[in-house]
């Protein structure tokens, strides 16, 4: 099997993936319509940063997975991936440590304006009365939009500045609430009252059509005077016109890894008009860009490749939401060639539409167990149909929920 790698790979894993059993093409220079030539023949792409559009994944001929070597997957055409029935999966927290390790350097260095200092030692300038006036992160109000793994990694490392940290009320799991209760995350009722009570603000949501433009004049307008937005997620979370404004009628701090305009190559023109602002400190879209992140997120493709030769996809993210309306079929049977498609065919005479199907075979036994869920109501009639196909042992039908 292919395995196409259009981005930079720390090349001592590729050994392991090819132990695997998969053939590897280094080819990091690709993009745009060199990209969509060189897909011909190729089973799984992975990529970081280089887009993958709808033209080139219509021009792969046995595609049949997308692997983003990183957390967001906005990069991907993820539409034109399901048409093709192309998984497209991420890999999620593995870059947890280095963003938040950048967030947090990004915050040390507007309270202290290192930028600014290194600049004018560089031009033999003395002004130490004028970088002198840092009011220090212990104390202050941390507000973390976003309780993600990174927003806890931050959480973590802030609390050790001594930073009060805070979070938006929302439904989370139990471990989420003990991990926030063991590091002293505080709630509050909504975005409005976080950036009206921090005197920081980090964002660390994912990019989606409800968070695009999420840091409006409206919140811009509530932060305190002289108060931080630290950015080391996505660009299309903030409004920048707004935000420009605010940094001079606010007199705001702003410390960002990403932006509208930034070049998409390791090297070339970006462009910004934030970056010009003596209150703007932007680094490169480098959140990410670490020797140990790279490196946990290699380890984690190799896992999802190893999972991928056993017949599991994990982390897909453009799979389809499974309808709450319908029913499971649990059915035990001998293990035979052709019962489970006596089963199908008995379904597809009944036109319902399969949605999901598991089977899984008993130790030593000769016998195994289908669950398969369908789209609609299954009659008395049909699991009396199912039990008397051959090698059935018994059928059970009942109304099923969303599958995690």
């Amino acid at each position: 099997m292919r395995v196409l790698l259009a981005d930079t790979f720390p090349e001592q894993f590729l050994p392991e993936m090819e132990r695997l059993g998969f053939e590897c093409e280094s080819r990091p220079e690709l993009s745009g319509a060199e990209l969509a030539e060189a897909l011909g023949g190729v089973q799984v792409l992975l990529v970081r940063s280089t887009p993958v559009t709808a033209g080139a994944i219509d021009a792969a001929d046995e595609l049949a997975w997308i692997i983003r070597a990183g957390a967001g997957y906005n990069t991907i055409d993820c539409q034109a991936a399901s048409r093709r029935a192309i998984w497209v999966s991420n890999v999620p927290r593995q870059n947890a440590i280095a963003v938040a390790e950048l967030a947090m350097g990004l915050m040390l260095a507007v309270d202290r304006r290192i930028p600014d200092n290194v600049t004018a030692i560089r031009q033999n300038e003395w002004r130490k009365g004028e970088f002198s006036r840092a009011r220090g992160l212990h104390g202050r109000t941390l507000g973390i939009v976003g309780m993600g793994q990174i927003g806890f990694e931050v959480a973590k490392r802030a609390r050790a500045f001594g930073l009060k940290l805070v979070t938006v009320e929302k439904p989370r799991t139990f471990e989420a609430l003990d991990r926030m209760r063991k590091l002293g995350v505080g709630t509050v009722s909504g975005l409005e009252e976080l950036f009206s009570v921090s005197d920081i603000v980090s964002l660390h949501a994912p990019s989606t059509p409800q968070t695009t433009g999420m840091v409006s004049a409206d919140l811009l307008a509530r932060m305190k005077p002289g108060a931080w937005l630290i950015n080391t997620a996505r660009a299309d979370l903030v409004d920048e016109e707004a935000l420009l404004e605010a940094v001079d009628r606010q007199d705001l701090w702003v410390g960002i890894d990403v932006f509208s305009g930034e070049g998409e190559a390791a090297s070339g023109a970006g462009d910004s008009k934030l970056a010009s602002h003596p209150h703007v400190y932007i680094t490169h879209h480098i959140g990410a860009s670490t020797r140990q992140a790279q490196h946990a997120i290699a380890a984690e493709v190799v896992r999802m490749l190893a999972d991928f030769a056993q017949g599991k996809v994990r982390n897909v993210v453009n799979l389809g939401a499974l309808s709450p309306a319908g029913t499971y079929l649990t059915i035990r049977h001998i293990d035979r060639v052709g019962v489970l498609s006596g089963v199908l065919t008995s379904i597809k005479s009944s036109g319902l539409n399969v949605q999901h199907m598991t089977n899984q075979v008993f130790s030593g036994a000769g016998t195994a167990v289908a669950v398969v869920q369908v789209q609609g109501e299954v009659s008395d009639a049909m699991v009396a149909e199912l039990e008397g196909l051959p090698y059935i042992l018994g059928v059970t039908a009942y109304p099923s929920g969303p599958l995690e």
